[in-house]
């Protein structure tokens, strides 16, 4: 879908130099800047919402739970 928007004459002109770097249209950036915006501001909105019902709700870990995933981590690499 097309839209118009007004920037900033230095944000149009980074956009524009890395479109130019990446060999891709300019629109494609915006439309990428948006994308990630938009999930950023999805995943805010579900970290509210969590941090709304854990302060009603306990959130402690069930104790053989915790020591079978503390077992797990165990065996891994990092």
């Amino acid at each position: 879908m097309k839209v118009a928007v007004s920037v900033p004459d230095r944000i149009f002109e980074a956009a524009e130099r890395l479109a130019k770097q990446r060999k891709v249209p300019r629109s494609q950036i915006f439309a990428e800047a948006l994308a990630a915006y938009v999930e950023t501001r999805e995943s805010d909105a579900v970290t509210s919402k969590l941090n709304e019902i854990y302060a009603h709700e306990a959130s402690v870990v069930d104790v053989g739970l915790m020591q079978a995933q503390n077992d797990s981590i165990d065996h891994e690499a990092w």
